[in-house]
């Protein structure tokens, strides 16, 4: 489901370098650096609050999910533009060339998050497409690998154990229909996707200021994704006026507060612990779902889900431990 955002670059890389990340190589025994800041803690349990809406909600709304993944960015422009243009007009004229391509480079990496990801939720259930989603730190940390940043130990255990709950979890769809599986493989795409998206927009977070950077990017998404639907020949109207409501009830949780606070907290937190915490996203989603759409996953599929969970926590639990990648963000006075 990010942010992310989803948000990082693919484009004048190294990660090692645009994502200020400790090597696992730091002195044993150092203590975190400070304690993360409440407020910013907060805003990123509104934002994981707001995110575990999006499933149901997607899955709920009688719209083609392609079209839904356009009108929500594209409502979230319309809300935000006026207001970037009043308060931030000088700032949007002064973004630098790099941070601009890579702002709208993690547009593009969202788009493809939407496009994989919420289809996936027609194909599979909410639980599944939720769990393999919300893989992003997994992926966050490969990527980062490949970009010569080293993980300790403990994250690798905790990136093989998730994924063999994600092993599991394909294994009990493959039983239940080839369709399951293969919306389970788009909703593992979308969760690689929006690692790049995350590690993209940690790197712009850190010179430009929340509002310039998701204007940019939503606006971003919205044109991939509007070319996507005419190409596909996805109508974009034609619904019931229930729809239209929960696409807009969509916009203002998980794109306004889910991926906008979610970005913002990126500068302070990092992008490890901002992607982390999006695991919470799939236990959420799937009370919402059970309780209301009554989508109840079958009995195997829970240990997958605990898999991928205890997983994704050895990640968080040894993460914390480098506190590199926050302090140097922190530093830096956003705009």
């Amino acid at each position: 489901m990010p942010a992310a955002r989803p948000e990082s670059d693919a484009t004048a890389l190294p990660i090692a370098t645009a994502v200020p990340i400790a090597p696992a190589t730091a002195p044993a025994g150092v203590a975190d650096a400070r304690p993360l800041p409440r407020t910013d803690l907060l805003l990123l349990a509104v934002s994981v609050g707001a995110i575990s809406l999006s499933a149901p909600l997607i899955s709920a709304t009688a719209a083609p999910a392609l079209a839904i993944a356009f009108w929500r960015n594209l409502m979230s422009v319309g809300v935000l533009g006026p207001y970037a243009l009043l308060r931030h007009r000088a700032e949007l004229r002064a973004v630098p060339r790099r941070a601009l391509l890579l702002a709208m480079a993690a547009g593009v990496l969202l788009a493809l998050h939407f496009g994989l990801w919420m289809p996936s939720l027609r194909m599979t259930s909410v639980a599944s497409a939720t769990a393999l989603v919300t893989t992003t730190p997994l992926w966050t940390i490969v990527l980062m690998r490949l970009f010569g940043v080293r993980a300790p130990r403990m994250v690798w255990i905790g990136t093989v154990t998730a994924f063999a709950g994600v092993l599991v979890l394909t294994g009990v769809d493959l039983s239940l229909s080839p369709r399951a599986l293969a919306g389970d493989a788009l909703a593992l795409g979308a969760g690689l996707a929006a690692a790049g998206y995350m590690l993209l927009g940690a790197e712009v977070r850190r010179t430009v200021s929340t509002t310039a950077y998701t204007l940019v990017c939503y606006a971003t998404t919205a044109v991939v994704l509007l070319a996507v639907c005419l190409v596909a020949g996805t109508p974009l109207s034609g619904w019931p006026a229930g729809a239209w409501w929960q696409i807009v009830l969509l916009m203002a949780t998980a794109q306004l507060l889910g991926h906008s606070l979610s970005n913002r907290v990126l500068r302070t937190l990092g992008p490890s612990v901002t992607s982390t915490a999006i695991l919470l996203e799939t236990p959420g989603a799937a009370l919402i779902a059970a309780l209301w759409l009554g989508q109840w996953p079958p009995a195997a599929a829970y240990p997958a889900v605990v898999l991928i969970l205890l997983g994704l926590v050895v990640v968080a639990r040894a993460d914390r431990k480098r506190p590199a990648d926050r302090e140097q963000s922190a530093d830096r006075p956003e705009l």
